[in-house]
């Protein structure tokens, strides 16, 4: 995970299965029952950034070891476990998002 101290945001970056670095800024993080769990969102699109559109928020999960200094993520596809992080999320955001 990159630290982008400018406006504290996190940032992380993610291989997509072509193999192409895609980075994500990090809206929240929890760990649920040991798993931690990432919100990221890719704001790279001019209608997103201008509020002239949703934004697409995604959930990865964290598959590292834990003394791996580097972490691996995949992202949430099962159904029920993305409902079930979504409404955390949903929560920890204070209702100022849904999450759908």
């Amino acid at each position: 995970m990159n630290n982008d101290n400018k406006n504290n945001d996190i940032k992380v970056e993610f291989v997509d299965e072509n193999g192409e670095k895609v980075s994500f800024n990090v809206i929240e993080e929890t760990k649920i029952n040991n798993v931690k769990y990432l919100l990221v969102t890719e704001k790279s699109d001019p209608a997103i950034e201008s509020g002239e559109d949703e934004e697409v928020a995604y959930i990865l999960k964290d598959l590292s070891e834990d003394s791996s200094a580097d972490a691996v993520y995949e992202m949430v596809e099962d159904d029920k476990e993305l409902d079930y992080i979504s409404k955390i999320f949903e929560e920890l955001l204070d209702d100022d998002v849904e999450l759908s």
